[in-house]
């Protein structure tokens, strides 16, 4: 069972525990919660919501006292098996009734890629690469995988060599659908949900559903392959003003945008937090006009080494105007190419009959894999133990960079997989890149993903370096920022 998305407020007008105890008496009502499915152990859900284990305790005693878990002694807490329980909470809505809110509603630039192994133009190739899009494939559980496949491929499934679903097998959109939910907070049913072989795949298919006479607003700097795939189909791209909130909505206006491109989890690549007052904007400005709507990319949204988990704007979303886009290409391993969009109600109807007739991008046979490594626990298993692996490397990084901290100033951290260092001075990326380039070590300029020439920073402005750790080990991190402490 996945950690559960509560959101819980300061507790004046209610305690932290009442919160919990709701949160959850709601979700096992609404069917969101199955009978016989586990709950997180008390300590796992403490930590996830950084609140005390004895709050936890004392809404899981109250949703024992009144039926709605059972405790198993040395296993945990299981709701209850209730069928009457389930037909009671589950019925149909009374004609007229307003519906709930679940019914109503990476790759980098080419500049950042692999280019460690190539040869830095000193004659010395790059020995150590701090790139922000790596991971620890070191860690990946590959025993599990491939007792997976093995039994996957040993009962003779002969439908999983057929195409399958165009939004991809049913078991699967079902089990993406409920995590999402209790990680995320994400509202929608398994109906909403598209399966695709990687984001460049989904965002291509949104021409067919937006139609191609739509303008796209994008923060500057962002995430440039998106911007170039909108860019090679959407009439216009804008490229719209930030701030240390996100997007600023003004600027978005003025663009004379309909779509937005946003990611209010953590903003690729300047780490940025979007706070829930920024996010009502935006969501207010998509309810402003018909046909607006916001694109949510939650990549990264996994890794969070401090305070409580943030929601994903989906979640607040109450018109139908977010459409959800996330990956397990950082969770998991890149090669799965296995990513997800959830579209809201009006636009899945676009997508039914406009683009039912596409087949599935996806093996049957990989994304029956894939739903089995979640179901069985083994997804959150190796996602809390690469959280740790990362908070590891993450905090490494953060004390070797101390020395550095003097001459420059350190954001994005706690959260992702990289963190930005911003020269209190006047160096230039270029030269940054290029000094370290000749060390062995290759770093990333801000510049780099910068989507039009007025995002680049020009003349004496302080240069951004990113720096990623999660492909790297510990000796390497260490040696890496101690060859950039002598040039930096």
């Amino acid at each position: 069972m996945n950690d559960l998305a509560v959101h819980l407020t300061d507790g004046k007008d209610k305690h932290l525990y009442e919160q919990i105890y709701e949160y959850i008496r709601d979700e096992i009502k609404g069917g969101k919660l199955l009978d016989g499915e586990k709950l997180p152990s008390t300590r796992s859900l403490a930590g996830y919501l950084q609140v005390s284990r004895s709050t936890v305790e004392l809404a899981y005693d109250q949703l024992l006292s009144e039926g709605y878990i059972e405790s198993v002694p040395y296993k945990g807490y299981y709701i209850c098996r209730a069928e009457e329980l389930y037909r009671l909470c589950v019925q149909p809505e009374e004609p007229g009734q307003e519906e709930d809110d679940a019914g109503s509603r990476t790759q980098p630039s080419a500049a950042f890629l692999g280019r460690c192994g190539r040869e830095s133009g000193t004659g010395r190739s790059c020995e150590i690469d701090f790139s922000p899009n790596a991971i620890d494939m070191n860690a990946f559980p590959f025993g599990t995988w491939r007792r997976i496949t093995r039994e996957t491929l040993n009962d003779d499934r002969k439908e999983l060599f057929s195409l399958g679903q165009s939004k991809g097998d049913a078991g699967l959109r079902l089990t993406i659908c409920r995590y999402l939910h209790s990680s995320r907070g994400v509202n929608a049913s398994p109906e909403q949900i598209i399966v695709g072989a990687g984001n460049d795949y989904l965002l291509l298919l949104l021409q067919h559903i937006l139609g191609r006479n739509i303008c796209v607003a994008f923060e500057n700097p962002s995430y440039r392959r998106a911007w170039r795939i909108f860019s090679s189909f959407a009439a216009k791209t804008a490229v719209v003003a930030s701030d240390a909130n996100g997007m600023r909505v003004d600027s978005l206006k003025e663009s004379g945008a309909n779509v937005a491109y946003c990611m209010p989890s953590r903003q690729y690549p300047t780490g940025t937090i979007m706070p829930i007052g920024r996010r009502m904007e935006l969501l207010k400005w998509a309810g402003g006009a018909e046909g607006r709507y916001l694109i949510e990319d939650d990549y990264d949204s996994e890794f969070r080494y401090r305070g409580k988990p943030i929601p994903s704007l989906q979640a607040s979303d109450r018109e139908g105007r977010v459409i959800y886009v996330g990956t397990f290409s950082k969770s998991i391993a890149p090669a799965i190419r296995i990513s997800f969009m959830v579209l809201p109600p009006r636009l899945l109807e676009r997508y039914e009959k406009n683009c039912a007739f596409f087949s599935s991008t996806v093996s049957r046979i990989d994304q029956t894999i894939l739903d089995e490594f979640i179901r069985s626990g083994a997804f959150e298993r190796h996602l809390n133990k690469m959280r740790k692996l990362y908070k590891e490397k993450h905090d490494l990084l953060l004390e070797e960079l101390k020395p550095l901290l003097t001459k420059y100033r350190l954001s994005g951290e706690y959260a992702g997989l990289h963190v930005l260092l911003t020269s209190r001075g006047a160096a230039q990326e270029e030269e940054l890149i290029r000094r370290a380039a000749q060390e062995g070590v290759r770093i990333y300029g801000m510049d780099e993903a910068a989507l039009t020439p007025a995002g680049k920073k020009e003349g004496k402005s302080a240069a951004t370096l990113l720096l990623g750790y999660g492909g790297l080990d510990r000796e390497a991190i260490r040696e890496g920022v101690r060859r950039l402490r002598g040039i930096l």
